[in-house]
């Protein structure tokens, strides 16, 4: 847990830039196949499309085999409970719902269309799905209040014959029953014989006791409340049929009476709910679930001042164990897709949350830990799997699956669970997953990073979200009292930033300048040139603090061209010995990755130069977890036709077949030679490479510079460009047009490089 995390480090302006920032939203469509010719045209569109029609005209079940709708969750919403915002209507609920289809598109592989419905009238609203329901596989229900969801989700899964699912009731539910059942596990304590106390009744609350009921806990044993006190039987004030069916006889008629003796606690109400005096009645190794969000009923830190025996979930990202929808309800639908199932009923919900359970007990691979910065391993501050765990994706729908099909609810039953097994691992794009690593890999270990050019804009936000990512330590480098009116405007006059400057720093600035003096006396420069520079030239002085150990990173580049920058930092940086000074662009698409060098540094390489960067450049492949196929560019292939830059690669080629290089390499060719394998194979088959090349060496500056600009113009994945290696202590240089996020994604790589360098 990290306590400096800042209590609100997404501003509004943050916020809206997100949403409005290139294309509006966060969502678009895209074509599956190419229609390129008349011929493509026509059997996507008329005439072609007229016999898929008829098909399914004939057999309405064919329609998962000629659409799309084997993939396609609608996600639909009438605005009546817009997160904690209350009733915000329906339109004003589409950025919540297109952000929704974004992480069932991102974590199952699910298109996701958000549909509002203007209508808070139930049997409008339910009237309004039914219709549309035959276009879509399943239905997410989403930010409908209570009890007007229970009515429309009952009447929907009656009416429709595709799964159907409110969210927010139905997936905190599973979510918590899996870490109930880990909890109780540690605990050495039954489902069927503790007693539980929920406090809140709306929607999720509700679900989770019918769950947990369904799963074999008494009803009985639930002592449940709402903002009246405790659900009895007899009581009138504010009763509604669902509550009704929760009421239990008892003499209880507070929360604060119910929680003695208590073995469970789960809350979805407010913040404040529950007083240490509260937890301090509880049984021994009590299990708080404190789930209101943004704030839990009480904090982690509040129970362990009175309790060191409790087990504690919240659903807050920054304690262990969060209670997070999105390792459920991506998972679920995925296997409820997977075998056409006409439901999700009570034996996928429960298999979904036992497969989450085991998964949790598992051994987490070492990747897993590593990417969170922490070993995980099951035990009081792990009973949850963490969201970016790669194998929910398997393990989450199989088991939605195989209970789909034992209840007989699955139109489409799967044979061959150990092939569906496997195609489910294949369906992530790792490109997130990626660069997620990368993120979660440095989380938390405080690597400081100087950015030279501290009054741009972008590198303040860029300081701002790597403290409220837990990311490091920024140090900008500028004027304190324009850095300071900057944060003002910017909404973030709370942030209490690590400013230097030159100007404020003239006690250590003589020994900068004479080291630079020393370093550079042979290469002409004057002591007063060396004062000059560190008192005026603020690479030179960030990259003084990053030699002197004040930093671990530098970033660069806002404001001054590349090369310029680099020539400042040569003064000022070793170089390393193991490594040539070079840079690459990294592409992350769709799971294949590229990487592409050298793209900033060497106008016109020798053939030496090519080797040495083609071995760089396959180490960092490996390092990035892609096993190197290395083609290197040029516009002829194999000699045809022969060019000056064809025959140094030869020569480079020779060079690295005399050392008997472990990668695979091959040239020169095409780019679309060295891209395609199909190609490759049909026309060169004598190629060494096994398959496409994901690693490309450029001829020259000018063919890589060309390349990476093209890249950054037109690719649809993720690239970050360019990344600078070579130099003793890391330094990163950005483009002059970067983004607040092509900064943090340098900052980012040069604090995995600060890392590769203490190993």
């Amino acid at each position: 847990m990290n306590n400096n995390q800042p209590k609100d480090p997404i501003t509004k302006r943050d916020a809206l830039a997100f949403h409005a920032d290139g294309r509006p939203g966060k969502l678009e469509i895209t074509a599956t196949k190419a229609v390129a010719t008349q011929r493509d045209l026509s059997l996507a569109y008329s005439p072609g499309v007229a016999y898929p029609c008829l098909e399914i005209r004939d057999d309405p079940d064919s329609s998962y085999d000629y659409t799309a709708k084997a993939n396609t969750v609608a996600v639909i919403s009438n605005g009546t409970a817009v997160l904690g915002l209350g009733n915000l209507g329906a339109l004003a609920s589409k950025p919540v719902m297109e952000g929704k289809a974004v992480l069932f598109k991102r974590f199952a592989d699910i298109d996701g269309v958000d549909i509002e419905v203007d209508t808070e009238n139930v049997d409008e609203f339910v009237r309004a799905v039914e219709l549309i329901a035959p276009s879509f596989g399943g239905i997410n229900l989403e930010d409908i209040k209570a009890p007007e969801s229970f009515i429309i989700e009952e009447q929907l899964k009656e009416r429709c014959n595709i799964p159907v699912m409110h969210d927010d009731q139905h997936g905190t539910a599973i979510i918590a029953a899996a870490g109930l059942l880990n909890s109780l596990q540690l605990i050495d304590k039954k489902l069927d014989s503790v007693k539980l106390v929920v406090n809140g009744a709306g929607a999720a609350a509700l679900s989770s006791v019918n769950l947990l009921k369904s799963m074999g806990m008494p009803g009985e044993n639930i002592i449940m409340a709402d903002s009246k006190g405790v659900i009895y039987r007899g009581r009138h004030e504010g009763m509604n049929q669902w509550k009704t069916a929760v009421a239990v006889d008892t003499k209880l008629r507070t929360v604060e009476e119910a929680m003695v003796g208590a073995d469970v606690f789960f809350g979805l109400s407010v913040k404040g709910a529950v007083t240490p005096e509260m937890v301090k009645s509880m049984a021994i190794n009590p299990i708080i679930f404190a789930m209101a969000n943004p704030d839990p009923e009480i904090t982690p830190e509040a129970v362990k001042a009175v309790r060191d025996d409790a087990i504690m979930a919240t659903g807050r990202s920054d304690y262990p164990n969060q209670v997070n929808n999105v390792l459920g309800f991506p998972y679920i639908f995925r296997g409820a897709l997977d075998v056409r199932a006409s439901a999700i009923n009570d034996d996928m919900k429960i298999a979904a949350a036992h497969a989450l359970a085991d998964l949790a007990r598992a051994e987490v691979p070492a990747e897993v830990g590593k990417a969170y910065g922490r070993q995980l391993t099951f035990g009081r501050d792990y009973i949850i799997p963490a969201p970016f765990d790669p194998r929910l994706v398997s393990a989450v729908p199989l088991a939605v699956a195989k209970a789909a099909m034992a209840s007989g609810v699955a139109r489409k039953p799967i044979d061959d669970l150990v092939a569906y097994e496997a195609e489910l691992r294949g369906r992530l794009d790792p490109s997130y997953a990626n660069v997620q690593r990368l993120y979660q890999r440095i989380e938390n270990k405080d690597y400081r990073y100087v950015f030279a050019e501290g009054e741009d804009e972008r590198a303040i936000r860029a300081a701002v979200e790597i403290r409220a990512s837990n990311l490091g330590h920024p140090i900008l480098v500028g004027k304190r009292e324009v850095i300071e009116a900057q944060l003002e405007a910017m909404g973030f006059s709370d942030e209490k930033l690590d400013i230097r400057s030159a100007k404020a720093s003239q006690d250590v600035n003589a020994r900068y300048a004479e080291q630079l003096y020393r370093r550079q006396q042979r290469r002409g420069m004057l002591m007063r040139d060396a004062n000059r520079s560190v008192n005026q030239n603020r690479n030179i002085y960030a990259a003084s603090l990053l030699t002197n150990g004040q930093a671990d990173t530098l970033i660069t580049g806002l404001t001054r061209s590349f090369a310029s920058c680099l020539s400042d930092l040569r003064q000022v940086v070793d170089l390393r010995q193991d490594e040539r000074l070079m840079t690459y662009s990294w592409l992350s698409r769709r799971g294949e990755s590229l990487l592409v060098a050298d793209t900033s540094v060497h106008e016109d390489p020798s053939a030496e130069q090519l080797a040495i960067i083609a071995k760089q450049t396959a180490a960092t492949a490996r390092r990035l977890g892609t096993e190197p196929r290395v083609a290197f560019a040029s516009y002829s292939t194999f000699g045809q036709p022969m060019s000056r830059d064809g025959k140094k690669i030869q020569d480079a080629i020779a060079l690295l077949d005399q050392e008997q290089c472990d990668f695979e390499y091959d040239g020169e060719m095409a780019v679309n030679v060295a891209l395609s394998k199909d190609l490759m194979q049909s026309m060169y088959p004598f190629s060494r490479l096994s398959d496409a090349a994901n690693v490309l060496i450029m001829p020259n500056l000018a063919a890589a510079n060309i390349g990476y600009k093209l890249l950054a113009q037109y690719a649809d994945g993720m690239l970050i460009s360019p990344v600078l290696q070579g130099f003793e202590k890391p330094c990163q240089i950005v483009s002059l047009s970067a983004t607040v996020q092509d900064v943090v994604n340098s900052a980012v790589i040069a604090a995995i490089q600060a890392e590769l360098r203490l190993r």
